[in-house]
């Protein structure tokens, strides 16, 4: 079996986390370390675990997990890491943003690959430190990385995509609030979203001497979860060509898949699912992608990533439920 543990158990990642690990045939958990919830049930937190575990949050790590993932603020996985250290045999997969960029990736003797399993497969099986993608990051990649490795960007990307409350972590604000959030939608942080570093750094790494930019418009949904992105751009070959090179990029993807119909988010909401759509409009190409933002954009390919390094089927635990009404 292998050992977990998880540091900064109290919030959304850390619940999806818990709800894969419990049920996971290869797992056991050793400790959900909170410093907030020290000694309380973890089903005082995540409700629904009432009955399935009785585990407790601790005030102490254990260092001799085989793996621990970090569910901590963007940040604070560094300053956690430096006064906190494991053996070079304990696998640290980070949630947070602090490693996903290749000039942060080199961190206290730890090189952290970048979990996107759809680009990076091959190195995370051999990796030691796993710096999990964001969730608009990865659906925005999904949508993208087929006609970056065919190198076929050749004019600038526009893309939109909406995230639910959930996105935006436990902490209470101004625009989580229900009754702004209820019956609303808005915009923030235009072409300046922090996702946009491992996006692009992506696309230069399948296309090199890419040299087009993307602009990325991020909007708050009044839902709890999930993802819908839509990217455009100018294409000149035919919608069966580029469906053929999407369908053929992900053909070893175990959860990414293109549909010939249109996507909805419902499909994949409490899943680890990421659907494509493909639409031509005269000279544009329009691409659409919808995620689950806590599992496939976050908890779930966690362990995805997880499975791979220890040798596991890539789906193992993931096999979930879908709520489609």
């Amino acid at each position: 079996m292998i050992k977990a543990g998880i540091v900064g158990g109290a919030g959304y990642t850390a619940g999806e986390l818990l709800r894969i690990l419990l049920n996971h045939s290869f797992v056991e958990l050793s400790f959900v370390y909170s410093t907030s919830n020290a000694g309380n049930l973890l089903s005082d937190v995540h409700q629904d675990l009432i009955g399935s575990t009785s585990l407790r949050f601790a005030d102490a790590i254990d260092f001799s997990v085989d793996v621990v993932f970090l569910c901590l603020g963007h940040g604070n996985s560094k300053a956690f890491l430096k006064e906190n250290n494991f053996t070079e045999s304990t696998v640290i997969i980070d949630l947070s943003n602090d490693f996903r960029l290749k000039a942060d990736a080199d961190f206290e003797g730890r090189d952290f690959v970048y979990g996107l399993t759809e680009l990076n497969r091959d190195a995370i099986k051999q990796a030691g430190s796993i710096a999990n993608p964001g969730c608009f990051a990865t659906a925005i990649q999904l949508a993208l990385l087929p006609l970056a490795d065919a190198r076929k960007i050749s004019n600038d990307i526009h893309i939109n995509a909406v995230t639910g409350a959930t996105g935006a972590g436990t902490s209470l604000s101004a625009t989580t609030h229900y009754t702004w959030r209820d019956n609303n939608f808005s915009y923030y942080k235009p072409f300046t979203h922090q996702h946009m570093g491992e996006i692009n750094q992506t696309v230069a790494q399948l296309q090199s001497g890419f040299d087009k930019e993307l602009f990325f418009l991020p909007n708050r949904g009044n839902f709890s979860r999930g993802i819908f992105a839509t990217a455009y751009t100018k294409f000149d070959g035919a919608i069966d060509e580029i469906k053929k090179l999407y369908k053929d990029y992900y053909a070893d993807a175990p959860f990414t898949f293109v549909s010939d119909a249109e996507i909805h988010m419902k499909q994949v909401v409490n899943t680890n699912k990421c659907l494509i759509h493909l639409h031509k409009q005269g000279s544009q190409l329009l691409i659409t992608s919808c995620i689950d933002n806590l599992l496939k954009g976050a908890s779930g390919q966690a362990v995805e990533n997880m499975n791979l390094i220890f040798g596991l089927p890539q789906v193992e635990g993931l096999n979930l439920k879908g709520s489609y009404f």
